[in-house]
């Protein structure tokens, strides 16, 4: 393999520590494991440790203007537990759904599955939304061939969905309705919308009407659902939407603060973050809903390619437990993937790497819940960390390990 023209970097953010490969111009490998939060000594694990090498390495990380030289790096490939644990701990962003009249609570219905059939003490998944718009607009199929209202007395504006169906609009969007109910949403201080109509999958105008008003009125993120994914059923798609505006805007915050800390905020230089789905995606176009599984991902595809023997065909586990979270995974030659999975409690139509993620990890803090001792889903993280790091923070699993000598 030819040594690189610039630096590489390959990086694993999680929770909790920060991993770095780095390849050197020289053919030189450097690794780096810094805690993922340490306010007293950096602002950012992964660009700390790229300063360090490029630092040791060169002796001039830094530009003019005290931030970290771009020029020197060829690429940064990074993979971030960022969405899975704002998911998990549920530190989002403040967001709000914007759906058909007469239907705000169908995502808290959703589709009244029940994961322990026997519990006679059922608890719902928390919703992600804080609160709900009720939009009266309405599209329906034109169903020609089968028994329907009769259409020749209404005054119904006939329409060809983008998937080729006739559709019949029953009633416009009152844009200065839906935008004083947008108003009073930015008075409540939130900035971020999904907006969720049925039949939208096919007919795009009333959602992308909706998204206009808001993007107009200052909303940071506006979420349409069949952007987001064009699955025909309207519940995996509300859900999958809210995800979306729920963790786009803490992506987006984390991924603006990494940039800024170097030349030019790295634009126009060569970096990727690893997706849900195992694949790489420039960092403007990193989103929540394909990001929940964005650093399990990277764990997957490195046991794959360096842990499988095709000699044997023998299935790999993948056992990936860190501080906040814990991802198990499988692969027999091929990448599993599925396309909708539940994490946290949320449902998401998208592709994804078949991992199961449970919010327990080293950090993980021990305390008493209705008298009961549990372990998370809230963690102690890096910061304070775990008792036994002497900064003051909670009991965790980690310092329980460590008392009976493990």
């Amino acid at each position: 393999m030819n040594p690189p023209k610039g630096f590489q970097f390959a990086i694993d953010r999680g929770g909790t520590f920060t991993d770095v490969y780095a390849r050197c111009p020289n053919g030189k490998v450097r690794v780096m494991k810094l805690l993922s939060v340490d306010p007293q000594n950096y602002e950012d694990a992964p660009r700390e440790a790229i300063r360090r090498i490029l630092q040791e390495e060169t002796g001039n990380a830094l530009d003019k203007d005290g931030k970290v030289n771009s020029s020197l790096i060829e690429s940064i490939r990074m993979g971030t537990t960022v969405a899975t644990n704002a998911l998990l701990e549920r530190k989002g962003a403040k967001m709000a759904l914007v759906i058909n009249k007469g239907f705000k609570d169908l995502l808290y219905i959703g589709n009244q599955a029940r994961p322990h059939i026997f519990n006679l003490n059922i608890k719902r998944p928390e919703v992600l939304y804080q609160d709900v718009i009720e939009v009266d607009c309405r599209v329906i199929p034109a169903l020609e061939d089968r028994c329907q209202i009769d259409k020749s007395k209404q005054n119904w504006k006939e329409a060809i969905g983008t998937t080729g169906q006739k559709m019949l609009v029953i009633k416009e969007v009152d844009e200065d309705a839906v935008r004083q109910d947008l108003k009073k949403l930015r008075e409540k201080g939130i900035n971020s919308i999904a907006v969720v109509f049925a039949h939208s999958y096919t007919y795009h105008d009333h959602e992308v009407k909706v998204g206009k008003i808001a993007t107009e009125l200052g909303f940071k993120q506006v979420s349409l659902s069949h952007s987001v994914t064009s699955m025909v059923r309207v519940v995996p798609r509300g859900f999958t939407a809210c995800a979306d505006a729920y963790l786009t805007p803490h992506i987006r915050e984390y991924v603006k603060g990494f940039a800024d800390g170097f030349t030019n905020g790295l634009k126009g230089s060569n970096v990727l973050f690893m997706q849900s789905d195992g694949g790489l995606t420039p960092m403007n176009l990193f989103n929540g809903s394909r990001a929940i599984l964005s650093g399990p991902a990277g764990g997957v595809v490195g046991y794959a390619m360096t842990s499988y023997q095709k000699e044997t065909g023998l299935p790999v586990i993948g056992f990936d437990m860190g501080g906040t979270s814990t991802d198990v995974s499988r692969y027999a030659g091929s990448l599993e993937h599925v396309h909708e999975a539940t994490t946290a409690g949320v449902t998401i139509q998208a592709p994804q790497l078949d991992i199961n993620t449970v919010a327990a990890g080293g950090g993980s803090m021990l305390f008493f819940r209705s008298g009961l001792l549990v372990a998370g889903p809230e963690s102690a993280g890096a910061q304070p960390g775990p008792a036994c790091y002497r900064k003051g923070g909670p009991l965790t699993v980690t310092d329980a390990n460590l008392l009976l000598g493990e």
